[in-house]
């Protein structure tokens, strides 16, 4: 097998071992496939349902849409959108995702009032996605290791509105160990050889080695035992990666399986274009020329039995008496309504700890959980992440732009606008959906958009 293999792989070259790997793995499907990588990787939207229906969104969208076939909220985008620098993003409207990474919480369907972990987290594809499937009820655990990406996992759920997260920083056995038997429903989006993605990335092709497929699988392995131990009995274990190695996929679970009678393979329906896990028909494939979408990999576990969640009362916290009134201060001068929260303070931050949050003593975390704002001497400062988590009927105060206003733009790159109207903190909204703060004072309204996430200056 050539590496180029004709003119199908001419834009996209791939290791040879992988090539014949694959071509042992497709038979008479591997022409297929292997023509798929001449066609350009496919791009998908997913409509953030905290903040409005599919249906709105497509009343709004400046893009042309193709609906995802296997998720109410996805579409699929023409080449070449800039769909990543439009106010609709920043506002959070939107989650750029390949179509095929959006089965993985369709299948694994959270239900609002559940506890959910997503152990693996980071960008935040799928957690944004199951914190839209909770639609602010119960509480989502979104974990990742790597503080950096936790970093990027952060902005984007605080980006996606969502109020009852918490954002911790620990490796899967240090969770396991301090909350067995705790979650309704457990994401593990495995770290994998990335296979799947080698018509998206560059440095997945690159990187690639076989021998880097033994050393995945037995990582793999660690995690999800890991995994299995933080869900309830009757809960639910998704199992998900974006590669096609039998190692990492099938062998991983089926290994599992027998060393675990207590969890057994849920067969989900079929949804056009998906196949079957070609061992032991466990899980579910989907491939580049069968899909509008990247390779993946989804088994999906339930845990025997139906007990319900382990109980694990949170820490809580004496608030200082300025720390409350300046808040309530702000609330009453600034909002509409009284915000249903439960105070935590960090420091000077002032959090909402979600519903039937654990005791986070001891562990490491980004959020542990909504971020209002902070308190210093005696006054409130609002965080970006209240803003976005808000809706504009929430507050006092907004400035209300059009897309394609050049205020927009302005705010977005952290100018000072020029709005007259009465003075104090306002929602700065697009198409009536909040994209951050501003304090107008006399004709003009301050720039509190983040510095780190301003828009570039052309």
């Amino acid at each position: 097998m050539s590496e180029s293999g004709g003119d199908a792989t001419d834009r996209v070259p791939l290791p040879p071992e992988f090539l014949r790997q694959m071509a042992e793995l497709l038979g008479d499907e591997f022409s297929a496939f292997l023509a798929s990588y001449a066609q350009p990787a496919v791009s998908g939207l997913r409509v953030n349902t905290l903040k409005l229906s599919p249906v709105t969104f497509r009343g709004l969208s400046p893009f042309p849409l193709s609906p995802v076939p296997w998720c109410a909220a996805g579409f699929i985008l023409p080449p070449e959108q800039e769909a990543g620098r439009h106010p609709f993003h920043a506002a959070g409207l939107y989650y750029l995702q390949d179509p095929s990474a959006m089965a993985v919480a369709e299948l694994l369907a959270a239900q609002p009032g559940e506890r959910v972990l997503d152990l693996c987290a980071a960008p935040g594809g799928k957690a944004t996605h199951l914190a839209a499937q909770l639609q602010g009820e119960g509480l989502l655990v979104a974990n990742e290791v790597i503080p950096a990406r936790a970093h990027v996992l952060t902005e984007n759920l605080e980006r996606c509105g969502a109020t009852n997260a918490i954002i911790t920083v620990e490796p899967p056995e240090r969770l396991a160990a301090r909350w067995p038997g705790y979650f309704d429903r457990v994401l593990v989006d495995a770290p994998c050889s990335g296979e799947g993605m080698f018509r998206k990335s560059d440095t997945a092709r690159q990187e690639w080695q076989p021998e880097q497929v033994a050393g995945c699988a037995l990582r793999q392995s660690r995690i999800l035992e890991d995994a299995a131990a933080l869900v309830r009995p009757g809960g639910m274990l998704a199992y998900a990666t974006c590669t096609f190695a039998l190692e990492e996929n099938e062998g991983v679970i089926l290994d599992f399986l027998a060393r675990h009678p207590e969890f057994a393979s849920v067969h989900s329906p079929l949804q056009p274009g998906f196949r079957r896990g070609i061992l032991g028909d466990v899980g579910i494939r989907l491939w580049p020329h069968l899909v509008p979408g990247e390779g993946h990999y989804i088994a999906l576990l339930r845990r025997q039995g139906d007990t319900p969640p382990a109980s694990a009362p949170a820490r809580r916290q004496q608030m200082a008496r300025e720390a409350v009134r300046a808040f309530a201060a702000f609330c009453a001068e600034n909002l509409r309504r009284v915000l249903p929260v439960q105070l935590y303070a960090v420091g000077a931050a002032l959090y909402h700890l979600p519903p039937d949050t654990p005791d986070l003593a001891g562990l490491r975390y980004m959020r542990p959980g909504w971020e209002l704002g902070t308190v210093r001497k005696d006054r409130f400062e609002p965080a970006h992440a209240l803003a976005l988590g808000l809706s504009a009927a929430d507050a006092q105060r907004t400035l209300d732009l059009a897309p394609d206003d050049e205020q927009v733009r302005r705010y977005l790159q952290g100018e000072v606008l020029d709005a007259p109207g009465e003075a104090g903190w306002l929602l700065v909204t697009v198409a009536g959906y909040p994209l951050g703060w501003g304090k107008r004072v006399g004709r003009q309204v301050k720039n509190h958009y983040p510095r780190a996430l301003r828009w570039p200056v052309k």
